[in-house]
C-alpha cells in the first residue's frame, strides 16, 4: 500500500511514510471489511461516514508538515485511522469526534494497539480545542463551506492547517493555511478532493445549509461546476430522432471514435451508441464495428450482417455468462438494421462486426481448427496436437491458471505462439484461398497464444492480467483497421474503464494498468475520440456475483463527491458535453472526483468501495453524454426468433 498507493503517487515524507507503514489499517475497519483494508479507497465506518483512503490520509499529514514531537489536532476522528498515524510521528494529537458511537469504538481501538499519546474528545471540532492550543498542526478530515475561525486562532505562530473547504458540497478544494503571524495567514490550494461534510458551529448545519453562524451574504454566488455544465452542454433529442446521431458529426473526421458505457447493462447506453454508429455508418463511411465481445461470437453475427454463409457450429452465439449483455433487444435491433443496410452495398463496402476481447479459448480454437480443416488438413492435424494441451480446462479456462502453477502446462504458451506464427506465415497462400476465412482464422489463432497467458496470469492478480487483455483487445482492433485498409475507420463499444484514457484514473496511477483508449491515443493521437458515458440512477441488469442469475436491480443515486452528481445537479436530465470546448469547464472537470463504473456485477451494499474510483474526467474522455435515469437492457429469451426472421439468425445459431 505505501510503496504502490502513496510514494509512488509523489509523497515522501519518511515520517509519514514510516507511521502508515506502522498502523495496521485492517484494526480500523468495519468487521468483514478487513480484505479491503489496503485498497486505495474510502470504506464505511457508520453513521454516514468513512475512513479515508490511505492516500489522502498520507497527502494532508504530509501538507500539515507533522514532525516528531509536534502537538496535532485531529477534527473528524471517524475511524480514529489518521489519528494513529499521527500518534507514530507526534508528540501529542487530539482527535475530536462528534458522532458518540464512533468516538468510543476509535478510542477502544487505539487504545489496544497501545497508542496513549492520543486523547480523543467527543464534540464540535469546528470549534476546535481551545484549552489545548496551540497547535502545530491541525488536520480536518471533512469538508466545510469556509475555513472555521476558531481552528485558525488556535494555530501557533509558523502553525499549518490542513482542510477541505466547499461553498457547495460538489466544488471541494484541500487548503493549507499557514499562520505566518498573530494576525496574518497565508493559504495555498491543494487540489480537489472528495470529503463528507464539516457539520457544527462553523460548519455546515445537519440540513445541509450553512450553520447560522456561518453564513456570510453573497458568498455563495457565482458559477458553480452544475451550472457551468447546464450552460456548456448540448441537450439531447430523442434517441429515436434523426438529430440525435447528428450532434456526433463532429466525430466523423476520426479514425476512430471509441464510445463507453458506465454498466454493461444500461438500454440507453445501448440505444445511444447504436444510434451514433448508424450514423457515422451511414453518413460517414466507418466501415468497422468492435465491440468488447469474444470474437468468435462475433464472428456469427458478423456473418449475419453481411450476408455471408453461416458456419456450421455447436454451440449458439454469446451462451456463456453474461448472456445479456449482448443477447438483449437493443442490439437485436441494431444488428438487424445493419444487416439492412448492408444489403444496400457491394460485399467489400459492408460494414462488419467484430468482438475484440479473449475470453472464449474453447471457440477460438474450433474456429482456427475448422478453417484449417477446409484449407490445409495436415496443418490442422498438426493444430490439434499443439492445442490438445488445453483441452482441459476449454470448458472452464480459468482453472488453467491455478493447474499451471503446480503441473508442467507452461509449455502451451510456446505452441499456441507457435501455432499463431505458422498461420500467420502462410497469409499469403491462405489469402488466395479465402481472404475474408483467413482473417477470422488468424484472429483466432491470436486469440488462443493472448488467452493461454491471460488465464495463466490472472491468478498472479494486479495488472499484468488486465493490460494483457486490453493490449490484446487493442491490436485486433489495429489489425482490422489494417485488414479494411489505410481509409477504413472503426467505432468501438466498451465499457469506460477500457475506452476513457487508463493513464488518468486510478487504474493509471495507482495500479499502472493500461486501456484501450490510451493505446489508441498512443498509436493514432488526434484521430481518436473517446466518449464517456453515465448516469445518476435508475436499474440496470447486472449479476450480484460471476456466474450468476441476472437481476434487475436498482441504481443507487450517484455519490455526492462524484462527477455523476455535479451532471445530475446541473439540471439538464441528458445532454452531451463536448469537453474541449470550454476551457473553463475543462479546467474545473479535471480536477478528481469520483466515477463510477458497473460492469456485469453491481453490489449496491457495497458501492463505494465496489464501484468507485478516483478519475480526471477531462482528460479520461474527450466528450461525455449523460442520462440523468436510465433503464436496464431488455434480456432475449431462450427461444428461437420470431416466425419470419431467418434460422441463420446470430441468436439462434
Amino acid at each position: 500500500m505505501v510503496d504502490v498507493q502513496i510514494a509512488r503517487r509523489g509523497v515522501h515524507d519518511v515520517n509519514v511514510l514510516n507511521a502508515m507503514r506502522q498502523v495496521p489499517r485492517e484494526a480500523f475497519v468495519e468487521p468483514g471489511l478487513e480484505e479491503f483494508a489496503y485498497e486505495d479507497g474510502p470504506l464505511p465506518i457508520g453513521e454516514g461516514q468513512t475512513i479515508s483512503q490511505p492516500y489522502i490520509v498520507a497527502l494532508m499529514i504530509e501538507a500539515a508538515e507533522v514532525k516528531p514531537g509536534d502537538r496535532v489536532l485531529e477534527v473528524g476522528a471517524g475511524s480514529g485511522y489518521a489519528a494513529a498515524v499521527l500518534s507514530r510521528i507526534a508528540g501529542k494529537v487530539y482527535a475530536i469526534e462528534r458522532h458518540p458511537a464512533l468516538a468510543e469504538i476509535a478510542r477502544a481501538r487505539l487504545a489496544a494497539l497501545g497508542y496513549d499519546n492520543v486523547e480523543l474528545r467527543i464534540g464540535d471540532g469546528t470549534g476546535g480545542a481551545p484549552d489545548a492550543a496551540p497547535f502545530d498542526a491541525i488536520l480536518v478530515a471533512a469538508s466545510g463551506p469556509k475555513v472555521p475561525q476558531a481552528l485558525k486562532e488556535q494555530l501557533a505562530i509558523g502553525g499549518r492547517l490542513v482542510i477541505p473547504v466547499s461553498e457547495q458540497r460538489w466544488q471541494q478544494s484541500l487548503r493549507k493555511i499557514t499562520r505566518t503571524s498573530q494576525a496574518e495567514y497565508r493559504e495555498e490550494d491543494l487540489g480537489a478532493v472528495s470529503f463528507v461534510p464539516l457539520i457544527g458551529k462553523q460548519g455546515w448545519a445537519e440540513n445541509g445549509e450553512r450553520s447560522a453562524s456561518n453564513h456570510v451574504p453573497g458568498r455563495s454566488r457565482g458559477h458553480t461546476l452544475p451550472e457551468m455544465i447546464a450552460h456548456e452542454a448540448e441537450p439531447l433529442p430523442g434517441l429515436d430522432e434523426p438529430a440525435f446521431g447528428a450532434l456526433f458529426d463532429r466525430f466523423a473526421g476520426k479514425r476512430v471514435v471509441l464510445l463507453g458505457e458506465a454498466s454493461h447493462g444500461t438500454s440507453e447506453f445501448y440505444r445511444a451508441r447504436g444510434a451514433i454508429t448508424r450514423r457515422l455508418i451511414g453518413k460517414h463511411g466507418f466501415s468497422i464495428i468492435a465491440v468488447e465481445a469474444d470474437w468468435p461470437d462475433a464472428a456469427a453475427v458478423d456473418r449475419y450482417v453481411r450476408h455471408r454463409a453461416a458456419r456450421a457450429q455447436t454451440e449458439r452465439a454469446f451462451q456463456r455468462f453474461p448472456t445479456w449483455m449482448w443477447r438483449n433487444t437493443e442490439v437485436a435491433a441494431f444488428i438487424e438494421w445493419l444487416r439492412s443496410h448492408n444489403g444496400t452495398l457491394a460485399a467489400e463496402r459492408r460494414a462488419g462486426f467484430y468482438g475484440l476481447d479473449l475470453y472464449n479459448m474453447s471457440g477460438s480454437i474450433a474456429a482456427v481448427l475448422e478453417y484449417l480443416d477446409k484449407v490445409d488438413p495436415a496443418a490442422a492435424a498438426i493444430a490439434r496436437e499443439r492445442y490438445a494441451c488445453l483441452t482441459p480446462w476449454q470448458k472452464e479456462p480459468s482453472t488453467y491458471g491455478r493447474a499451471v502453477l503446480t503441473a508442467n502446462y507452461r509449455k502451451c504458451e510456446q505452441v499456441v505462439i507457435e501455432q499463431c506464427r505458422d498461420l500467420l506465415s502462410k497469409r499469403l497462400e491462405y489469402a488466395r484461398q479465402d481472404s475474408e476465412g483467413f482473417l477470422d482464422a488468424a484472429q483466432n489463432a491470436r486469440l488462443v497464444a493472448s488467452a493461454e497467458r491471460y488465464y495463466r496470469v490472472m491468478y498472479y492478480g494486479g495488472a499484468e492480467s488486465w493490460n494483457l487483455r486490453d493490449t490484446h483487445m487493442f491490436e485486433t482492433l489495429d489489425h482490422l483497421l489494417e485488414a479494411r485498409g489505410p481509409d477504413s475507420k472503426a467505432v468501438v463499444w466498451a465499457h469506460n474503464s477500457h475506452i476513457g484514457d487508463a493513464r488518468y484514473t486510478e487504474m493509471g496511477i495507482v495500479r499502472e494498468e493500461l486501456n484501450v483508449g490510451q493505446l489508441c491515443r498512443e498509436r493514432f493521437g488526434d484521430q481518436v475520440a473517446l466518449i464517456g458515458f453515465g448516469t445518476h440512477t435508475g436499474t440496470v441488469a447486472a449479476a450480484h456475483d460471476w456466474g450468476a442469475d441476472m437481476q434487475v436491480m436498482r441504481v443507487r443515486p450517484s455519490h455526492p463527491n462524484s462527477y455523476e452528481r455535479v451532471c445530475h445537479d446541473s439540471g439538464v436530465p441528458r445532454f452531451l458535453l463536448d469537453l474541449q470546448e470550454d476551457p473553463a469547464v475543462r479546467k474545473r472537470l479535471i480536477e478528481p472526483r469520483l466515477e463510477r463504473f458497473i460492469g456485469v456485477i453491481y453490489r449496491p451494499d457495497t458501492e463505494i468501495m465496489s464501484h468507485y474510483a478516483e478519475s480526471s474526467l477531462a482528460k479520461q474522455f474527450d466528450a461525455f453524454v449523460w442520462f440523468d435515469e436510465t433503464t436496464a437492457v431488455t434480456p432475449l429469451g431462450p427461444e428461437r426468433p420470431a416466425p419470419g426472421v431467418p434460422d441463420t439468425y446470430p441468436f439462434a445459431l
